[in-house]
């Protein structure tokens, strides 16, 4: 089992970038391994490790195909849609709340008053 080359931060050699990196350069890693680390030194914690794969060995993107539009609209769609009401709620869904704000808390003045 051979060790990662750990480099300090920012200062990995020309070759080398991060998924992030990669992906700002319309590339992905293509199934290669990690090739190196960074690490960034905390005072309290571990350090700070960011993967970096080979420039060279990555792959291009691959294009969004219609269908790939097509589910990831769908996906977005069914995040906004509160699972209690059904209607779009126009924003995405808090998770913490679990349906649209007006479900969640409802207006206590609109419930019929007992006499």
């Amino acid at each position: 089992m051979s060790t990662l080359p750990v480099y300090p931060w920012r200062l990995a050699p020309d070759g080398y970038a991060t998924r992030r990196q990669l992906r700002a350069q319309g590339l992905r890693p293509g199934g290669q391994d990690v090739a190196a680390q960074l690490e960034r030194p905390r005072r309290r914690r571990g350090p700070l490790v960011a993967y970096l794969y080979r420039i060279d060995r990555a792959k291009p993107v691959r294009p969004m195909t219609p269908a790939r539009w097509a589910a990831l609209a769908r996906a977005n769609a069914a995040r906004r849609t509160c699972p209690q009401c059904r209607t779009d709620a126009g924003y995405v869904i808090p998770a913490l709340l679990g349906t649209c704000v007006p479900c969640a808390y409802p207006d206590p003045c609109d419930s019929p008053r007992s006499a």
